[in-house]
């Protein structure tokens, strides 16, 4: 028998308690003992004087479909054990025959290349367990990815719900999600609730049709009876602003009438998406290539350009170029979208379209998003778990996706004083567990399994910047995940 004592540290048990000091002993994968106990003789002891000892963090929203079974460290550096992929309707599976529309829909957000696809959510879940070493993967159901997949929709669901798929995601910003009707997420939303899983969801809009877009989905949870996750949850652009405290009023009323709905959010002011999310999604019916097709026709090009400027909530001045697809092109990654326009002596939606047309689509941008205010009274919410919606880019990545656990301890917790240090454990620990179902991890409790995040209060912290996001954390001290130390 394998026996490792954590000793002399404070003992953050992801409950939201107060801390406590107390040893850890991790047996054979599992936690033997939390809490005041003599140490038997026999084990490794690690001295954990003057730091935390967590439960390992959950990214409850996360892009790294296809980089967890590449073993990349960005998240593991944070003290990341475990991750839900496939959301925003982006899943790897169920993958048709026509795998080049599938990737170009889901290219921009999962970083794809070559010919990746599982045909189910068991054929995907296996990989993982064979090739997946640093995180606890589980999946959603990618409604777009589904949509591209097969005709039999519901059935296809059913199928990988029932093989440890762990809910659907919705990416109702997105085509094919943006047109498809309410009935259509009903029908799904029922067997999802009849699987006793969730809906995480990206909805139809986060700027001036927030309040619509909140109502949907709470709609979609009573009819359904389908738990409700809505993900990445803010109010986009400065003249919407005043529209979150609404939002969230609504929520909390659906919460008291019973409705099974909670939130999350990223703890950074600025977002980020692709290019084509500012378009009207109509216009990528038919996929990049017709998008390129209908750029190329002046009328069509009119037509698309007074619909993306009748629908913007940023100023071009808000928009950044964070990664292209072609050498040509790299000078303009970290520039506003207003600055290429000066630079190319045109209009910025020109330059948008422009830029679409020379990239094939392969286009990801930041977007100055929300204020200050906002995003402290998301974080502070007690429904709302804290997540990076990380993805990965060819250029310059979110600094969430190398910081966001890390910042949300240091410059969050400890720094800004918006939430105890026991408060932010809670959200990237138990509340993210108990929300997707992930049995026996998210606390310090004899008999889960020993995923173990050791970091320093003082010095936990990322200094990775808009403008150099892949700077590793500090203050990340170990980590195991499943009793095996890998940091």
């Amino acid at each position: 028998m394998t026996r490792i004592a954590l000793t002399g540290g404070t003992l953050y048990d992801g409950t939201g308690a107060a801390p406590r000091p107390g040893a850890l002993v991790i047996e054979d994968g599992r936690i033997a003992a939390a809490g005041d106990f003599e140490v038997p003789p026999d084990a490794r002891q690690i001295d954990c004087t003057g730091l935390a000892v967590a439960p390992g963090f959950i990214d409850a929203h996360s892009h790294s479909d296809l980089q967890v079974l590449e073993n990349r460290r960005e998240k593991l550096l944070q003290g990341v054990t475990t991750e839900v992929v496939g959301n925003c309707g982006f899943s790897v599976f169920p993958a048709g025959s026509d795998r080049q529309a599938l990737h170009d829909f889901a290219n921009g957000i999962l970083c794809g290349e070559g010919d990746w696809g599982w045909s189910s959510a068991a054929s995907y879940l296996r990989t993982l367990q064979e090739r997946a070493r640093l995180a606890t993967v589980h999946t959603l159901v990618g409604h777009g990815t589904l949509c591209f997949a097969v005709e039999a929709q519901e059935k296809a669901l059913d199928a990988c719900l029932a093989e440890g798929a762990c809910g659907l995601s919705t990416g109702l910003m997105y085509a094919p999600g943006a047109n498809v009707p309410f009935e259509e997420l009903v029908r799904l939303c029922r067997i999802v609730a009849r699987h006793g899983k969730i809906l995480a969801t990206h909805m139809r809009s986060y700027s001036q049709g927030l309040l619509p877009a909140v109502d949907e989905q709470l709609e979609l949870a009573r009819r359904t009876g389908c738990r409700l996750q809505i993900s990445h949850l803010q109010a986009v652009g400065p003249r919407n602003w005043h529209l979150q405290a609404t939002a969230l009023e609504r929520i909390e009323r659906a919460r008291e009438q019973g409705l099974d709905v909670a939130f999350d959010c990223y703890p950074y002011t600025r977002g980020s998406t692709v290019l084509t999310q500012l378009l009207p999604q109509e216009a990528l019916e038919g996929g990049i290539g017709r998008l390129l097709q209908r750029l190329a026709q002046p009328s069509e090009r009119r037509r698309i350009a007074a619909e993306t400027l009748a629908g913007m909530a940023h100023g071009w001045d808000d928009l950044f170029v964070a990664a292209v697809a072609t050498e040509a092109n790299q000078s303009l990654v970290g520039m506003s979208l207003e600055a290429v326009a000066g630079v190319w002596q045109c209009d910025p939606i020109d330059a948008v379209f422009d830029l679409l047309i020379q990239e094939h689509g392969r286009v990801n941008i930041l977007e100055i998003n929300q204020s200050e205010a906002n995003l402290r009274q998301l974080i502070a919410h007690p429904l709302a778990a804290i997540v990076s919606d990380g993805f990965y880019v060819h250029g310059r990545p979110h600094p969430r996706l190398h910081g966001a656990f890390a910042h949300l301890l240091g410059t969050v917790c400890r720094d800004w004083g918006w939430l105890t240090l026991a408060q932010g454990v809670h959200k990237v620990t138990g509340l993210p567990a108990n929300r997707f179902g992930i049995a026996g991890r998210g606390e310090l409790r004899a008999g889960f399994h020993a995923d173990v995040t050791v970091f320093d209060p003082l010095t936990v912290g990322s200094p990775a910047t808009y403008d150099e996001p892949c700077l590793p954390p500090s203050g990340i001290r170990h980590v195991f995940r499943n009793g095996v130390e890998l940091l």
